[in-house]
Formats: C-alpha cells, structure tokens, sequence
C-alpha cells in the first residue's frame, strides 16, 4: 500500500493534523491572555497613579491617614457592589490571604505617606516603585517563571522607566536621611508583599481577597485614627489633624474608588499573565500621577520623565512580543 493511503487509512495523517492545528489554537490563546494581561497592567497602573494623585490632593486638605481611612471604606463600598457582577467562592484561603493583604497595604501606605513626607519626593518616589517590583520579579524567578530574552529585556527597561518617569529635578534638593530611605524601602517592599500574596489567592475566589482586604485596610486605618485621638486626648494636646473631616472627603473618596477598580484590574492581571510581569508594569504608576498633573494642575513634565514614558510604552509592547 501507498505510504500517503496508508497514513489516510490508520488515520496518522489526521492525528498528526489535529495535534498541530491544538498547539497552535494553544499558542495563540497564550499569546492573547499575555497582550491582555500587559493591556490590564498598563490600566491598571494608570489607575493607580489616578488614586495617588486624587489621594494626594485630599491630603493636602485633611491628614493622609484620615485621607486612607476614607478611601479603604469608599473602595469597599464600591466593590461590594460589584461583588453579585462577578462569580465569586469564598473559602477559608482567600478570607485568610485578603485580610493579611489589607493589613500589609495599610502599613505600606503609612511607611509610604511617612517617607515621602521627610522627602525629598524625587528620589524617594522612585525608589518605592522600584523595590515594590523587585520583590514580586524576584518571587516569581524563585517559583519557577520562565519568559524568552526579550521579556527580560522589557524588565530591565521597565524599571529604567520608572525611576526616569518619577524622577522630578528639584533645585537644591537634599539628600534622603537614613531613616527615609529605610521607610521608602520599607514601602516598597510591604506593596510587593501585598502583590505577592494578592497573586497566590484562589483564582475561583474572585472579588472576596479583595472585598476582605478593603475591610482589612478600613478597620486597621480607622482604629489607628481612634487610637490616636484618645492617646492625644490622655495627654492633653489636640490632634494633629485638624479641621475635620469635610474639606477632603470627595477627592479621598473618589482616591478610594479608583484605587479599587486598579487593584480589580491588577488581579484580572494576575490570573491572566505572571506575578512577574504584572509587577513591573503595577511599578509604572507614577505616570498616571504626572500626566494628571500635568492636565490638571498644569505642571511640566521635564525631559527625563518623557524619556521615561516613552520607555515606559516600550517596555510594555516586549513584554506583549516577548
């Protein structure tokens, strides 16, 4: 018999077809959740810097810890009421790793808040984004994510990126204390942590890490609030924070909903693409504070930080190819 009648009679030609046609319907579906995980990361880090910067301009009306405590209960009430939207399985694992993802996001806002307070912000900025993408690169390379040459490459360009984008020349400007580096670096590495453990939730388990990590973050921020006004009370002083709660409760309510709608996108991100990835594109952020800013409050955007923007969408696009 033919050789080519023989395959078509054992029916070899057409199993040999239907394996290549699988892998590459495969292929091309990896390729898609990618270019859709790099898509979302980019959103979402816009979103993010959206949140610092509206969370930014609350604080400058009332205290950055009332500023965070505002924003964790309106980010709750607006997932919440997305909660029915999206398939949701509570289980003991992700209550568990929301709550301690709440508790580690207020600490890393605080240590964050503190830092960038002591200044100076140009170096500082930077360098919390930086680490808060190390942590996560570093966990992923440990639990075995592999990427080709040029995933690597966006990386490297990427965390080019963000000390270029946030990097803002100040004359005269001092450099950092000991103590606020540590904070910085202390910042950073608390909100990879909180990438980490967002990312090792179930992926059934849909809003509930994040619905439970809101409620976290709430009750951390506000009892610290309380505690601080009874504390100032035993000693006789007044609170630093004063003039209520009024004058920045819009822009730390709408900090809180935007902050909310990016962490949904970065753990769509997650459960679509890798720890890595996600991470470097999250460090991105502080483009989304200065493009605002520069909208808004019209404030220029120097050189250096287009430079880094460009690099920024660059990185983006490796990542999508690589």
């Amino acid at each position: 018999m033919h050789p080519s009648v023989s395959g078509v009679a054992d029916g070899s030609i057409f199993t040999k077809s239907s394996s290549m046609l699988t892998a590459t319907v495969e292929f091309s579906d990896q390729e898609r959740s990618l270019v859709l995980a790099v898509f979302v990361g980019v959103t979402a880090a816009l979103r993010f810097g959206s949140a610092d910067f509206a969370g930014g301009m609350a604080a400058k009306r009332i205290s950055a810890v009332r500023v965070t405590a505002i924003g964790g209960l309106s980010g709750l009430v607006i997932l919440l009421l997305a909660f029915p939207l999206f398939p949701s399985v509570w289980s003991t694992k992700a209550v568990l790793l929301g709550g301690v993802t709440g508790i580690t996001g207020a600490f890393a806002v605080v240590l964050l808040y503190a830092c960038l307070a002591i200044g100076p912000m140009s170096i500082l900025s930077p360098l919390t984004a930086v680490i808060s993408a190390m942590v996560p690169v570093l966990a992923g390379v440990v639990r075995g994510e592999h990427r080709g040459v040029l995933s690597y490459v966006a990386i490297v360009v990427a965390f080019v990126a963000v000390v270029l984008v946030g990097f803002v020349p100040e004359k005269g400007a001092v450099r950092p204390s000991l103590r606020a580096l540590a904070m910085a670096v202390g910042a950073g590495a608390l909100i990879g942590a909180f990438l980490i453990l967002i990312d090792l939730t179930p992926r059934d388990s849909g809003l509930v890490p994040l619905v439970v990590s809101r409620t976290a973050n709430a009750i951390v921020m506000f009892s610290a609030i309380g505690i601080g006004a009874l504390l100032a009370r035993r000693r006789g002083t007044t609170p630093r924070a004063v003039g209520g709660w009024k004058p920045g409760l819009v822009l730390a309510m709408v900090a809180g909903v935007i902050d909310a709608i990016a962490n949904a996108l970065l753990l769509f991100g997650l459960r679509q693409g890798e720890l890595t990835i996600q991470s470097v594109l999250t460090a991105l952020y502080p483009a989304g504070t200065i493009l605002l800013a520069a909208i808004v409050l019209r404030e220029r955007i120097a050189p250096i930080q287009i430079v880094g923007l460009v690099l920024a969408l660059v990185a983006a696009a490796l990542l999508a190819v690589g």
